[in-house]
């Protein structure tokens, strides 16, 4: 019986070979950029430990909104270099989002007994963060539509 060759036995030089540097540079840098940007609210924002989580609710909508306003941009407004949605999207959008987060602040919340604030702010973040991302599709192609004109008529 003969192995076959996998990704398990190639020496390790050949399977860094086939990985996308490019997007993956381009994803870390981005996410510093986008950790650095969401401790800057943080530190400007600080909660108390029975609080609703402002900062966070705010980069999570925030971050939501600007997602969906560079899809559209990137997928039907703009011509955009290959490596844009790696770098703004996965990169800084989702080292500047916190989703994990999140989580962690609604346990906080339970553990810190105020579980109605838990359960608002667990509704709130979800509804507020699809309504963020509809919001900005809608705002942007409505923007390009209102440019389109300008610039034909």
């Amino acid at each position: 019986m003969v192995a076959q060759e996998t990704s398990v036995t190639l020496p390790r030089r050949t399977r860094l070979a086939g990985l996308p540097w490019a997007t993956l540079s381009v994803v870390s840098v981005g996410g510093a950029l986008g950790a650095l940007a969401r401790l800057g609210v943080n530190t400007l924002f600080p909660a108390r430990p029975d609080a609703f989580p402002w900062a966070t609710f705010g980069i999570n909508v925030s971050g939501c909104l600007l997602i969906g306003v560079l899809m559209v941009l990137v997928t039907e407004v703009l011509t955009a270099h290959r490596l844009v949605r790696p770098f703004l999207g996965v990169g800084v959008l989702g080292g500047y989002t916190t989703f994990s987060t999140y989580i962690v602040d609604i346990k906080r919340l339970i553990d810190d007994r105020v579980p109605v604030t838990a359960l608002l702010y667990l509704a709130a973040t979800v509804l507020a963060a699809l309504v963020a991302v509809w919001a900005g599709v809608a705002l942007t192609r409505a923007a390009a539509r209102w440019r389109r004109r300008e610039a034909h008529g």
